[in-house]
C-alpha cells in the first residue's frame, strides 16, 4: 500500500509543481524542471515497484490527468483570481508643468551649472541652461518647456 501512496504522491505533487512553474513563477525553469523530475520519478517507481504493464498504465494515466489539469486549470480561468485586474497607466510628476508657460520669469535658487534649481512662480523646479553657467540668484525666464524639461535663459538685468 505504501508503494503506492508513494507513486501517487510523486506524481501528484510533480504535477502542481508544473503548474505552479507555468501559472505563478514562468520564466525561472527550476520549479518546472523539479516537477517534471518527480513526475518521472513518480512513473519510474510505478515500473519498479508494480512491474511493466502497471508501469505502463500509470504513464498513460499521468499523461491524460496533466493534460486535463492544464487544459482546465486554462479554460476555466482558475487562476484569474490569483492574477492582476488593473494596471497602472498614470506618470510620474503628470501636470506638474500645467502652470508654467514660456516667458516667465523667476530667480535660480542653485547654480545652474547647466542644470540646477529655480524659483518660478511660487513654487521651486528643477530647470536647465542651453548650456550657460549661471549663479545661485540669477534672473531667469523660461524659452521652452520639453515633456518634463524647463529650458530657461539668464536676463540681464
Amino acid at each position: 500500500m505504501i508503494e503506492w501512496v508513494t507513486v501517487i504522491s510523486l506524481i501528484v505533487f510533480g504535477l502542481a509543481l508544473v503548474v505552479a512553474e507555468i501559472i505563478f513563477v514562468p520564466g525561472t525553469t527550476v520549479v518546472g524542471i523539479i516537477g517534471f523530475i518527480f513526475l518521472i520519478a513518480g512513473v519510474a517507481f510505478a515500473f519498479n515497484y508494480f512491474g511493466s504493464e502497471t508501469g505502463w498504465i500509470m504513464v498513460g494515466a499521468t499523461a491524460v490527468i496533466s493534460g486535463l489539469v492544464f487544459y482546465f486549470s486554462f479554460k476555466t480561468n482558475v487562476w484569474g483570481k490569483f492574477s492582476l485586474k488593473s494596471s497602472i497607466d498614470s506618470k510620474v510628476n503628470e501636470g506638474i508643468l500645467n502652470s508654467l508657460t514660456v516667458g516667465l520669469e523667476g530667480k535660480t535658487t542653485s547654480a545652474l551649472r547647466p542644470i540646477g534649481k529655480a524659483l518660478l512662480g511660487e513654487k521651486e523646479y528643477e530647470v536647465r541652461t542651453a548650456g550657460d553657467y549661471l549663479d545661485s540668484g540669477s534672473a531667469v525666464r523660461i524659452v521652452r518647456i520639453n515633456s518634463n524639461q524647463i529650458i530657461v535663459e539668464h536676463i540681464n538685468s
